[in-house]
């Protein structure tokens, strides 16, 4: 055991001993939460909407208040005057502005006589999000418009009312199960996978083998190095993420338990895994050119950004042995929805069997190997 904890202590001192490796580690995960977190999931405004209007009838100028009273509230966009529907179109062809709504001739005498009457809407397509947000506010307001004037006594019409379970969560909220896996993953990549193959190219393991220490104690040595690692990280993005993200997790001592735990199995799963997929390599290159690969590979079959149940087939079978999907799904039901123990026991097990049957693997090639 001695032995062990010297191998152990010589990792943590190497690694402590690099304070731009450790603050790189960090700093990756954090930046993504910000900047991804900011860049996605809000919500559009100050878009530009172009407006003819060949009516000019008093439909047409309720229809204008209407996008007025948008641009001062909720600032989806802006509305631009136009005469010539062709230019209106051109310039949305062109990316001059966001879509055009085109207001035809003879609109309020139609709408007077319930004559279907029709407005076009002239958008870009190409940006799906915008486009998306932009043809869900013209909806809205024309479903606004087509209600009638006095509501009936006795409803006619079936109603949905929904009911959400837990309060709002941004996008800088939905993002931070994933920034936490994330720095675990990365701690492990540069701290166990990179600094093992380094000292295995530098013959530092062969300098172990001539002393006493069994190549067992050597493996778990390194492993239990790494799993430390990989928990230090996950636990310092996970309470400066949550500050981050207006989460107030660290001052709930069950919750903290609960995400200790997924951070300790995690990190297991994630250095099994990754001393599994480095064990019978040499090339210090290898790693590096493996680390986004495996960021591709393991992140966004995970339901980190996106639910699974979206993914074609094969995309979800990656997702069933994904270490990740099981650690993101545990930190959300732990972050999110404050699910208990009951939410994440699975998602413990998961992670704890893989990281040990994976140790088990590699552990017969690193003896065959060295």
């Amino acid at each position: 055991m001695n032995r062990m904890f010297a191998i152990i202590e010589r990792e943590m001192r190497k690694f402590f001993r690099s304070p731009t490796l450790m603050i790189m580690s960090l700093m990756l995960p954090i930046l993504q939460l910000i900047i991804i977190g900011n860049a996605f999931g809000g919500k559009i405004v100050g878009t530009h909407v172009a407006v003819v209007d060949h009516d000019h009838g008093p439909q047409a100028v309720k229809v204008r208040e209407a996008f007025d009273a948008i641009a001062a509230n909720i600032k989806t966009f802006t509305t631009i005057e136009y005469n010539n529907e062709v230019q209106a179109r051109e310039d949305v062809r062109t990316g001059k502005i966001d879509a055009a709504v085109i207001i035809p001739e003879q609109y309020s005498r139609r709408v007077y006589a319930q004559d279907q009457p029709q407005l076009g809407f002239v958008v870009d397509n190409s940006d799906l999000f915008t486009s998306a947000s932009l043809e869900a506010e013209m909806q809205s307001l024309v479903d606004a418009m087509n209600a009638p004037q006095i509501q009936p006594r006795l409803a006619t019409q079936i109603a949905l009312e929904i009911v959400e379970l837990y309060p709002y969560v941004n996008y800088l909220k939905y993002l931070l199960p994933m920034t936490v896996a994330l720095a675990m993953y990365i701690s492990v990549m540069i701290g166990g996978g990179m600094l093992y193959i380094d000292d295995k190219a530098r013959g530092v393991h062969e300098g172990y083998l001539v002393t006493p220490i069994t190549k067992l104690e050597l493996v778990f040595g390194l492993n239990i190095a790494g799993a430390i690692k990989a928990t230090l990280s996950g636990i310092s993005i996970g309470v400066i993420g949550s500050l981050i993200a207006g989460l107030g997790i660290v001052f709930h001592p069950m919750i903290v338990l609960q995400m200790l735990s997924l951070i300790i199995a995690g990190s297991i799963a994630f250095n099994g895994m990754m001393f599994l997929l480095m064990v019978r390599v040499d090339d210090p290159l290898v790693p590096r050119a493996m680390f986004g690969v495996l960021n591709v590979l393991l992140l966004y079959p995970s339901g980190a950004m996106y639910p699974t149940v979206s993914f074609p087939k094969w995309m979800q079978a990656m997702s069933v042995v994904d270490p990740f999907t099981y650690a993101i799904h545990g930190f959300k039901a732990v972050l999110l929805k404050d699910g208990g123990w009951v939410a994440i026991w699975s998602d413990l097990a998961f992670l704890t069997t893989f990281g040990i049957a994976t140790l088990l693997i590699a552990t017969p090639l690193f003896k065959r190997t060295l």
